[in-house]
């Protein structure tokens, strides 16, 4: 699932008329460098929500894509009904509820859609180099944890980070600790990378009726500190290129870059 619904407040002018997972780096909208990515991790099918000028994200796209590779040996998306590689699915939350539900809110609205084990990514960071691996999906599914989130050391705008981690005493997966923000302890940033069970979103750990009827807003953050403080929570350090393209300024340096 991609997270695509935020107003992106913080990037005007620039998203008074365009939704910011369509806003270009490097030649490309910043949702598609995701999209592409999992579609060569063997990614089938995405979901995405949407809120703010949600439709323009469905009229870029379209509803099937396919991985082609060009003679320059770059990579690039291609509508095609004949050989279909990628299929988009969305969940318009405006259209539905007149606004976006927050993380934890579009998630639970889109579980119907959504496999008992699934990648969920924000459609507005920036990863060249990310490996959405289907080995790390099957480790994940094997083991007994609700989520697995890839960390990443603290950007300059969020420097107290949000989650520790703890190594395991079994040879397994580190820990994703629930720490204080006044700790002592290192905390690390979350990239909004990771592979969810459909099971964080029923209850015990959530309240909201599968498919949001509704249309409650909740956010994601006391789901996952509530799984960690019952240490259902694993995580890993990844320091590959990482940015959280939150500011036209973030968006103009990574354009500079070669």
């Amino acid at each position: 699932m991609l997270l695509a619904a935020g107003r992106g407040e913080r990037m005007r002018p620039l998203t008074d008329t365009c939704p910011k997972p369509l806003l270009r780096v490097q030649g490309k909208p910043l949702m598609q460098w995701h999209l592409e990515a999992l579609a060569q991790g063997g990614c089938t099918s995405v979901v995405v929500n949407t809120a703010w000028l949600g439709r323009q994200i469905e009229q870029h796209f379209h509803d099937i894509f396919v991985l082609k590779r060009l003679s320059n040996k770059h990579e690039q998306l291609f509508n095609s009904e004949q050989s279909p590689a990628l299929n988009i699915r969305y969940s318009h939350e405006a259209q539905d509820f007149g606004g976006a539900l927050e993380t934890a809110g579009g998630i639970v609205r889109a579980l119907p859609l959504l496999a008992d084990v699934f990648w969920l990514m924000a459609g507005d960071v920036f990863t060249p180099g990310f490996e959405f691996a289907p080995q790390a999906q099957a480790r994940f599914a094997a083991s007994d944890k609700l989520a697995h989130l890839w960390l990443v050391p603290n950007p300059a705008h969020n420097p107290a980070g949000d989650f520790g981690l703890q190594a395991s005493t079994d040879g397994g997966p580190a820990l994703a600790l629930n720490l204080p923000k006044d700790t002592a302890q290192v905390r690390y940033t979350y990239s909004t990378i990771g592979l969810f069970r459909r099971e964080l979103f029923q209850t015990p750990w959530c309240d909201i009726a599968s498919g949001n009827p509704q249309g409650i807003k909740a956010p994601l953050a006391p789901l996952l500190r509530r799984a960690m403080d019952n240490q259902r929570i694993s995580a890993e350090l990844y320091t590959g290129p990482w940015t959280d393209v939150g500011t036209p300024q973030r968006l103009a340096e990574l354009n500079l870059l070669p």
